[in-house]
């Protein structure tokens, strides 16, 4: 989700991209994907980025969307997405599906796994 608050009171301000880079300490290509809404903006650069401006952080602030990186054989939630081939960005909805579904299929494992035990057990009495 685009940072419109921001992009908007930073550009009134008379800002560039670079300038806010800067002040957190990151360069103007991660900046920009933060204001895109590509990447998090974590509370402590809220907070410098509001300084910086000169406004209430309500004046910038915009909640981040739960998101899902799903990179073939790594999930995890975003934090940073990474922008490279292989990766997939799904809703909320979709991750808690996911997740459920795996945390099923552990039990069905964990029982199998039960199971098999008893029948070595018994085998061997």
């Amino acid at each position: 989700m685009q940072k419109e608050k921001l992009r908007v009171v930073r550009k009134k301000k008379g800002y560039t991209q670079q300038q806010i880079a800067d002040i957190l300490a990151t360069d103007v290509s991660n900046y920009s994907r933060k204001e895109g809404g590509d990447v998090k903006i974590i509370r402590e650069e809220w907070d410098k980025i509001a300084k910086f401006l000169d406004v209430p952080l309500e004046e910038i602030y915009e909640e981040e969307e739960a998101t899902m990186v799903i990179n073939n054989s790594n999930a995890t939630f975003n934090d940073s997405p990474g922008s490279g081939a292989g990766y997939n960005t799904f809703n909320n909805e979709f991750g808690i599906s996911l997740i459920k579904n795996l945390q099923e299929y552990i039990n069905l494992l964990k029982e199998e796994v039960s199971r098999l035990n008893e029948k070595l057990n018994n085998s061997g009495k």
